[in-house]
């Protein structure tokens, strides 16, 4: 599972829980339903940060690997080759030799379609904002004396602390409240032709938006959909919470001695005028939004409901039981039981399957448990454990392998193989008598063949030119001896020739180059195709007693 997949089921559980717990609560107050919702959202955006930090609680849950159909090339002994159709159930189950740890197919294609979602919704929003920004530095301040009695009054009403800023714009169906800080309520062109009451009605409202922080809360809210933009639980709570923030300041109002129908009348009269707002961003709080007029008006004449404010009381209750939800949910930690048996595959470097290799596996006590792969190529050593283990693979004519690993997840539990064709090995000895001219090179010794596995031709010598013994290091009677390692291209010439020993005297180390260099073979065969192979080459210098 992805990162981006585990944080978004985190955040949809919690989600989902404050939902339901806010449709239990229809009955009660729109402030304590906007409380709920609060902070089901706060909690959603917490959930991962959270899960960063406390300890975890692993639930295992059971294995239960797929069965895949893999087809796989067989190359046997004198050029046999078919195609053979197994079932293995593990995993992930590759199909190639090059095939390496498994990831979720799509993943960084959805990765980019959620970005960019991301962008576009934070582009929108930030769009609102910079066009609620140029109208307000546009608009004018209201200096009614009306307006600004009716403000003052109110706002001490309120226990408001912070200054708020009445704004009368150009637009005539804006009226709306945005800031955090500084507050600013936003009037339409008509709105110093409204009556006293009218007015009492709206900065009541409003104030009561500003009180309760509306919109920092309704604006955090929006950048959280802009992250969940794919997850529809996140587009629900969000019309959730516009809505119990808008009854929630209807019942501030009725609670201050507005009678329903009075209060009823100004907001149609009000939702009449701005009935075409043009203002669908989220970026601002409107006071009059049609789309939430009928189920409002109704809740305001419905003398049985609950109009109550949300207390510190249930504020803390509504917190516990959210952190009840959040907190095992960031720490739970869903581990899949590994696999009971380690199984693999083991390949050459052409891409054919190697049946008959010997495995050997060690863990940190020094057992070791025995296998060899089958027909296949294909391995498994069973009730394998957890842990760090060293797993060593042998075949003729191929370099023994020796890895060290741990197995955690399920994937370490499926190991890909690829075997290398072993080296080459010839040593050479050079002599020559101490006083007579430079004596030809005693015949080198014929090469030590690669031991064939099956799938390898080895090499045939074709031009050997023995190296000569240099004359300043026979004058100077010092002997010596030459440890190369030479690669033979796939065209059996040598590509590159270099000297293994630091302790080799220059004019011994050029002879046996020169002499390497020249050398010819035929091409090394791997399942019928020429490779490159490793030669090591050992030279050695003596002069005659």
């Amino acid at each position: 599972m992805t990162p981006l997949a585990d944080a978004a089921i985190r955040a949809s559980f919690i989600l989902l829980v404050g939902l339901l717990l806010e449709t239990c609560l229809r009955r009660r107050s729109a402030a304590l339903r906007h409380g709920v919702l609060t902070g089901a959202i706060a909690m959603a955006a917490a959930v991962v940060p959270l899960s960063l930090f406390l300890p975890a609680w692993e639930v295992t849950l059971p294995a239960a690997p797929a069965a895949v159909t893999v087809r796989r090339e067989i190359r046997g002994t004198g050029g046999a080759q078919g195609v053979v159709a197994s079932t293995v159930a593990s995993p992930s189950t590759p199909s190639s030799p090059a095939a390496g740890p498994s990831s979720t197919p799509g993943a960084p294609a959805a990765i980019a379609v959620w970005i960019a979602g991301v962008l576009a919704a934070l582009i929108v929003l930030g769009a609102g904002l910079a066009r609620l920004t140029r109208i307000t530095s546009r608009a004018r301040r209201v200096r009614d004396t009306r307006w600004a009695g009716r403000a003052t009054t109110l706002a001490h009403a309120h226990g408001l602390r912070r200054t708020v800023v009445l704004l009368q714009t150009d637009a005539p169906d804006l009226l709306a409240t945005w800031g955090l800080f500084r507050p600013c309520v936003l009037l339409p062109s008509h709105a110093p032709q409204w009556s006293d009451d009218r007015i009492d009605v709206v900065l009541s409202h409003e104030l009561a938006h500003i009180r309760r922080y509306d919109w920092g809360v309704q604006i955090a809210a929006e950048a959280m959909k802009a992250v969940l933009w794919f997850n529809p639980l996140m587009w629900i709570a969000c019309t959730r919470l516009r809505r119990a923030s808008e009854q929630a300041c209807d019942d501030v109002v009725l609670e201050g001695g507005v009678a329903a129908r009075d209060y009823a009348t100004h907001l149609l009269e009000l939702a009449r005028n701005c009935r075409k707002p043009g203002w669908h961003w989220a970026s601002a709080v409107p006071m009059a939004r049609p789309s939430t007029l009928e189920r409002r008006i109704a809740d305001m004449l419905n003398a049985h409901l609950d109009r109550r404010p949300l207390t510190r009381r249930a504020a803390a209750v509504t917190a516990a039981l959210l952190l009840a939800v959040t907190l095992p949910s960031a720490a739970l930690r869903a581990v899949q039981a590994p696999p009971t048996s380690l199984s693999g595959e083991v390949y050459d470097a052409s891409g054919g399957v190697l049946p008959g290799v010997e495995l050997t596996l060690e863990d940190v006590t020094q057992m070791k448990f025995k296998a060899v792969t089958n027909a296949t190529g294909r391995f498994a050593f069973a009730n394998v454990q957890p842990g760090r283990y060293v797993l060593s693979a042998s075949l003729m004519g191929f370099r023994a392998l020796r890895q060290e690993f741990d197995l955690r997840t399920a994937r370490d539990w499926e190991r890909v193989i690829t075997l290398q064709v072993g080296d080459l090995r010839e040593s050479i000895t050079v002599s020559s008598s101490r006083t007579a001219p430079p004596a030809a090179a005693a015949a080198p010794k014929g090469p030590d063949r690669l031991r064939i596995g099956g799938n390898i031709k080895a090499p045939r010598k074709l031009v050997d030119v023995r190296p000569v013994y240099p004359v300043s290091m026979r004058e100077a009677g010092r002997e010596g001896s030459v440890p190369l390692e030479a690669i033979i291209g796939q065209d059996g010439n040598v590509s590159s020739v270099r000297v293994v020993s630091a302790e080799v005297h220059p004019d011994f180390a050029i002879a046996a180059v020169d002499a390497v260099r020249q050398w010819k073979f035929s091409p090394t065969l791997l399942n019928g195709k020429p490779v490159e192979v490793v030669m090591s080459v050992k030279i050695d210098f003596k002069l005659d007693q």
